[in-house]
């Protein structure tokens, strides 16, 4: 996957939520499908295999990294991995807003208009 067209193309609902939870901080597995949760008001809920699946593909597409944080092992497991979003991965969420945006502001004028 070149990581220009990972930044051109469209991007599947799972990773466009994993990049929008990942735009608040670095965070660990568990809570980035806590976090999707959240964001989409219960609508979708992500298990491990499609976190992790394409966890693994936007780190080989450079979207994502291993993060150095690692909180304080009293109070966090401390095998816990965390990520994080790349610059790339910054610019594949915003390039997916803007495609959303243009979607929404056509469908707004449509719709206000009644076509």
């Amino acid at each position: 996957m070149a990581l220009m067209n990972t930044v051109q193309a469209p991007l599947t609902p799972a990773v466009l939520h994993i990049l929008l939870a990942l735009s608040a901080g670095d965070l660990h597995g568990y809570r980035i499908m806590k976090q999707v949760e959240a964001d989409s008001q219960g609508k979708t809920k992500m298990g491990p295999g499609t976190l992790y699946g394409s966890m693994g593909r936007m780190m080989e597409a450079g979207l994502i990294r291993e993060s150095d944080k690692r909180v304080d092992p009293e109070m966090d497991d401390e095998r816990r991995i965390y990520y994080a979003l790349t610059g790339a991965g910054r610019a594949a969420l915003e390039a997916e807003l803007g495609r959303y945006r243009g979607v929404v502001a056509v469908a707004e004028g449509r719709l206000s208009y009644g076509h």
